[in-house]
């Protein structure tokens, strides 16, 4: 399995930024897969940021509801991360997760 994130930079606090997460090389239909996104920050552990979970709704961190939306396009084997309002406590490398496979990771720096 190969998942490649996109979308990452730098942006002013209150800004916005979308991350895209494209999957390929995985067994099943792209719909069965429950994708995720987590970030991590330096010196912090790993924290779930958003989930899109297969026949359910999406599951939000505590620090991200209402400001992030997950969104999946099944055609594409996409799943994207809409950050609205950032903050600077949101800087971290973020990381797209489908089972226990991970992307590379994308950098968000926000400054304040």
């Amino acid at each position: 399995v190969q998942l490649q994130a996109s979308g990452g930079g730098w942006v002013q606090a209150g800004g916005s930024l979308r991350l895209s997460c494209a999957a390929s090389g995985y067994s099943f239909s792209f719909d069965s897969y429950a994708m995720s996104w987590y970030r991590q920050a330096p010196g912090k552990e790993r924290e779930l940021v958003a989930a899109e979970i297969v026949g359910g709704s999406p599951i939000y961190g505590a620090p991200v509801k209402g400001r992030f939306t997950i969104s999946r396009d099944n055609a594409k084997s996409t799943v994207d991360l809409q950050m609205n309002a950032l903050k600077p406590e949101d800087t971290a490398v973020y990381y797209c997760n489908m089972v226990n496979f991970w992307g590379e990771g994308t950098l968000v720096t926000v400054s304040s």
